[in-house]
């Protein structure tokens, strides 16, 4: 079983890397952003769809407890790496242009994404955790349902695709390789199920390329700037399942 959904994360790690191949872009201003398609649902419409199918099917809830029951059986103790690995991937795209390797959008444009991606994700965290209130595995709590890190994983993700999928395809699989790691290391820890961790991937996904596409509103009604104004500040909230907060970005 545990080498079937090992199988399984990987495969749609991949699937996740080459659908964004057929994305399309287009340059507008400084940003160039996503444009929608039908298509692009596909992979979190299904990844959602599975875990919030697996809130009532009896079959995947005994999924899930097989999984638990060998995670129990031969892990010992726990590694708390995934505290810090659901930042890495988005964490990587300032590091990466730090450091000289430009990715698609500059400071200001790729944090107000970022930025909104965090919002929508966090807000839809937190609030199926209040909705479906789910017992996690290890009984600490009833708000398992969905992954709060692996949601923040996959949507740094995405983002740290979409600004360097231009750049090289592997900048994309790196980061949805660290994502599917976190999401593993949830379970490993006890903390969530298979279909909490599934339902965090695709509302992750789905957050970073709805960021992309509304970013044009956005910057056109919200954040448009005047040849006066020479700062520009954002707040990024956050929200991991367990911790509440918010990030503050000044470009001068």
């Amino acid at each position: 079983m545990s080498k079937t959904f090992l199988l399984f994360l990987f495969g749609v790690t991949s699937i996740c890397a080459q659908n964004t191949l057929s994305d399309t872009i287009a340059v507008q201003d400084t940003i160039r952003n996503l444009k929608f398609s039908y298509k692009q649902l596909i992979i979190p419409g299904v990844l959602l769809g599975y875990g919030f199918i697996g809130l009532e099917s009896d079959q995947l809830k005994s999924y899930n407890a097989e999984i638990k029951e060998e995670v129990n059986e031969d892990i010992d103790h726990k590694v708390s790496i995934d505290d810090f690995s659901q930042w890495a991937p988005a964490a990587s795209v300032y590091a990466l242009n730090a450091f000289g390797v430009k990715g698609k959008n500059n400071l200001k444009d790729r944090s107000i994404i970022l930025a909104s991606s965090y919002l929508m994700m966090s807000a839809s965290v937190f609030a199926l955790k209040n909705i479906t209130k789910v017992e996690r595995p290890d009984g600490s709590s009833n708000n398992s349902f969905p992954s709060g890190h692996t949601a923040t994983a996959f949507a740094g993700a995405e983002f740290m695709y979409q600004e360097y999928k231009d750049q090289s395809i592997w900048y994309g699989i790196a980061g949805y390789a660290v994502a599917t790691g976190t999401g593993l290391f949830r379970m490993y820890n006890d903390r969530h199920w298979l279909t909490d961790v599934v339902a965090g991937a695709g509302i992750g996904i789905l957050s970073t390329k709805a960021a992309y596409w509304i970013y044009p509103y956005l910057q056109n009604k919200v954040f448009k700037s005047s040849k006066e104004n020479k700062t520009t500040s954002m707040i990024m909230p956050f929200y991991n399942g367990k911790e509440l907060g918010c990030g503050f970005v000044r470009q001068f």
